[in-house]
């Protein structure tokens, strides 16, 4: 197989050149617009691959403060990237933008200017995220295995409270009063605490949920809080005489605002340099995706030092105060269970290239999902790309400090986190991960899987965890 690029004189023999060989004096070179038609040329994964150097190269000199040669990589990566290509030209077309924002906050004046008339539509946020409930199984999943946990957990109560700290999506909550009408011995008088920081959201599952609790003679009641998580008063919430139970799907790592500077000092450096060798074998590989590529070989290419484990330790788990007041407050409750989902990625390094390198990881695992399943010039993958999972991305890479809301931690973390807290696992049934599976297994979601690890339950693409669900309950101190 000729590659594009390759260069044959009249009367020479084919040479075949791979374009990887280009890619160190392409980053070199300034201002020549579209040099490389040949790149517009190449496949699918090579185009890939090509895209991959590019961006972390361009990411090290953003990481450095050489804004020069980070604009050229940018402008290189722009004759590839594209929001409406494959799998990894999507991904780079959010990455460069993502950077760039990054770029621009060193001048506070153009940043705040080009940004001054961006318009945030409720609507609209409720809209693209109902639109990843319905492409991608991830959530449904985290519905299913919360509500069976709920329903079990409260066998024989008969007053109930859930405290939802993520409350958009009324779906969930529809499915457990469905489930709670059927209640061999009648069901318990439900109240559900939902907080969110827009008041249209909140009316919204308030009318759905009344509605429903009304056809299913249901006792109900729904008590809506305006507010962000970390300003909740959680003792005021509470009822004497309810059995308690905790929701978050996706919304604890907003509280991991920690203080920057102090884990900075304990973090490794980023690595400054990717490695051409590995770009070239996994292009010899051939693997099926660049999710799997990206997982299996780019380890290689970034990988931060042994000190990092210290991040692990009970002493930097407890570095922010927002959560370990949160945390403390939640068990003062003593609720009967907790069901906590999150992200199975950690994008919470300090420093941009270990963030870099995550998102990259596990975004090219989302992406090749919606790559999987839904048309590339479907007008909702698009939104949920851009408006969803290229606004997170943006959070990961360009903001810093309290800015940085999307702070996502494994598995692991969460778990010493919450014993340190004061909580104990609560393992799911065999029946709840059963529905979870043949939840997958009815709507036909080929290339995902549930497995069961420990209690807990991560939700697979291919061979990639991408977001986990654990059980806890209050547990008294010894």
């Amino acid at each position: 197989m000729l590659m594009a690029g390759m260069v044959q004189e009249e009367g020479a023999s084919s040479v075949t050149s791979s374009p990887l060989q280009f890619l160190s004096w392409m980053t070199l070179s300034p201002g020549l617009g579209s040099p490389y038609p040949w790149l517009r040329e190449l496949k699918s994964e090579e185009r890939g691959l090509c895209l991959i150097h590019l961006l972390v190269t361009c990411a090290n000199h953003v990481a450095a403060g050489s804004i020069e040669n980070a604009n050229i990589g940018l402008e290189h990566i722009s004759h590839l990237a594209c929001p409406d290509g494959d799998t990894m030209q999507r991904i780079a077309a959010y990455f460069t933008e993502a950077l760039a924002d990054r770029m621009l906050k060193g001048w506070p004046g153009l940043h705040k200017a080009l940004n001054s008339t961006k318009i945030s539509s409720v609507s609209e946020e409720i809209l693209v995220r109902r639109l990843f409930f319905e492409l991608c199984p991830f959530l449904k999943i985290s519905y299913v295995i919360t509500n069976q946990a709920i329903v079990e957990a409260m066998e024989g109560e008969k007053m109930v409270h859930v405290i939802d700290l993520y409350s958009f999506e009324p779906a969930q909550w529809l499915n457990l009063l469905q489930m709670l009408s059927a209640r061999p011995e009648g069901p318990p008088h439900l109240r559900i605490t939902g907080i969110h920081e827009q008041k249209e959201v909140l009316d919204n599952m308030a009318l759905r949920l009344t509605e429903e609790a009304e056809k299913l003679d249901i006792p109900f009641q729904f008590n809506p809080i305006v507010s962000k998580l970390e300003n909740i008063d959680l003792e005021s919430l509470h009822k004497t005489g309810e059995a308690l139970a905790v929701s978050s799907v996706l919304r604890l790592h907003s509280l991991l605002a920690n203080e920057d500077e102090i884990l900075r000092k304990t973090s490794p450096s980023a690595s400054k340099s990717s490695n051409p060798n590995q770009l070239q074998r996994a292009l010899q590989m051939g693997h099926r995706t660049l999710g799997e590529w990206l997982e299996r070989d780019m380890v290689h290419v970034y990988s931060p030092s042994p000190d990092s484990a210290s991040a692990s330790s009970p002493l930097s788990l407890s570095t922010s105060p927002k959560m370990s007041n949160f945390l403390s407050a939640l068990w003062s409750l003593s609720p009967k269970l907790m069901v906590i989902t999150e992200q199975e990625s950690n994008h919470n390094g300090s420093t941009l290239m270990e963030r870099v390198m995550e998102a990259l990881n596990f975004y090219a695992a989302l992406f090749d999902c919606l790559e999987s399943t839904v048309s590339r010039t479907s007008l909702e993958r698009q939104k949920v790309e851009k408006m969803l999972l290229g606004e997170e991305i943006k959070n990961i890479i360009a903001c810093e400090g309290a800015e940085r809301k999307e702070r996502h931690e494994k598995l692991e973390k969460w778990i010493l986190r919450l014993e340190f807290a004061g909580f104990g696992r609560v393992p799911f049934s065999y029946h709840g991960i059963m529905q979870a599976r043949r939840m997958l297994q009815g709507h036909g979601y080929d290339g995902y899987n549930v497995k069961e690890d420990n209690g807990c339950l991560a939700m697979y693409w291919q061979d990639r965890p991408l977001f986990s669900v654990s059980a806890w309950r209050f547990r008294r101190y010894d």
